[in-house]
């Protein structure tokens, strides 16, 4: 079938923003652009530009492919074949609540779908969803991406697995970042505090929560607070305030990145049944300059590993795994929102310290790996770019 070429024969060849209306100006299919020096690096970088979009969010490979999908926040997905820059129409996206933070938020796919056959492969989705009474609050969704074409998907069958709970009011601290564990077995998914702060101590609610679950949503039986009404039963870690990103390190440890308020930027070690203090403590104090106390030896919550103020406001991080460059190997890397920076972070066992950090000019949304280990940007915005950057 001719189903099979995009995302699978033909492709396994080849290994807090603003709103805006406007619509992306993709590049036309193609060769794409040659590398020009990036001055944000002092020429030790290049960097191509492949187009810009409206909003976006996140992005993801298809694994085992070269495809880039994209979500931007109004409610699209998009896809380009990075190979040769031809832009690819996605249909069947959910419908959003848009406005403030929320709107189509994250996308991610099953590592170990590299060989999905027939074209198809399993699509996880975070958005926001509106409630009654002006409320909102955000979803993952789970459905199938089917590439028929090689300009064309569709998304079948999505259907909505998790809800934070409970919907309130505001278009806030959604977080709705996702992560699977190395073993494919569950599914860790941000759920911001809402700018609600005090939910994120009450465990009768999944704000300011990390939670846990299976692959299909259902809730582990092993989970810290499985013996409890839902939905406790879901939340693996708490008093958390705003996860914008959520990775697993190749040593299998599950790390968070939460903004603080004003100051207090976090790096967590995630720990099952941790509580991280989020309103009662923090490196950071709030926006109307009334102290919140700082992390102690005496208190019962578990301390940051890396602590920023001021803050860097990261949009995202990943755990660097290539080789193109070289030192990087395992190294956090940060898409810097107001500190308009790509940051590296050197890791060391449980421990980490920022190890460079390179101004980009513009706010970054998202960071990710390439298949090649290229590393990929996202600008923030109405017309952010895609950015693909390599060692000059």
């Amino acid at each position: 079938m001719k189903t099979t070429l995009f995302l699978t024969l033909g492709l396994l060849a080849s290994c807090g923003g603003n709103a805006g209306a406007s619509n992306p100006v993709p590049d036309q299919a193609g060769t794409p652009p040659a590398p020009t020096a990036g001055a944000a690096f002092d020429g030790n970088f290049s960097e191509q530009s492949f187009g810009t979009y409206n909003e976006p969010w996140a992005a993801a490979f298809a694994p085992g492919t070269q495809t880039l999908f994209i979500t931007e926040k109004r409610g699209t997905v998009r896809g380009l074949d990075t190979r040769n820059n031809r832009q690819i129409t996605i249909t069947g996206a959910p419908t959003v609540d848009y406005g403030g933070q929320g709107g189509l938020g994250d996308i991610a796919f099953l590592p170990s779908e590299s060989a999905a056959t027939v074209g198809t492969r399993t699509i996880y989705l975070s958005w926001a969803e509106a409630g009654q009474n002006d409320t909102r609050g955000a979803v993952v969704g789970r459905g199938q991406l089917v590439c028929n074409t090689e300009t064309t998907c569709r998304i079948d069958n999505l259907a909505v697995i998790w809800r934070q709970a409970p919907k309130v009011t505001g278009r806030g601290h959604y977080s709705h970042r996702i992560a699977f564990s190395p073993d494919e077995r569950y599914m860790f998914i941000g759920s911001g505090d809402r700018q609600k702060l005090d939910p994120a101590q009450d465990n009768s609610n999944t704000l300011g929560t990390i939670v846990r679950l299976n692959l299909d949503g259902t809730v582990p039986a092993d989970n810290p607070f499985a013996g409890r009404a839902s939905p406790t039963d879901q939340i693996w870690s708490y008093g958390h305030r705003n996860i914008l990103g959520i990775a697993f390190d190749a040593e299998g440890r599950l790390w968070n990145m939460e903004h603080g308020p004003a100051g207090g930027d976090e790096l967590n070690l995630v720990q099952a049944g941790g509580n991280y203090g989020w309103p009662l403590v923090s490196g950071g104090e709030h926006y109307d300059g009334r102290p919140i106390p700082d992390h102690s030896a005496s208190d019962p919550y578990v301390d940051p590993v890396v602590n920023w103020t001021p803050v860097i406001a990261p949009g995202n991080f990943i755990f660097y795994q290539g080789d193109l460059f070289r030192g990087w190997k395992g190294s956090a890397l940060f898409a810097g929102l107001r500190s308009e920076a790509l940051i590296r972070v050197a890791m060391n066992g449980t421990s980490a310290r920022e190890a460079e950090r390179f101004a980009m000019g513009e706010r970054l949304r998202e960071v990710v790996e390439g298949p090649d280990g290229a590393i990929w940007l996202l600008e923030d915005g109405e017309s952010g770019r895609l950015l693909r950057l390599t060692p000059r």
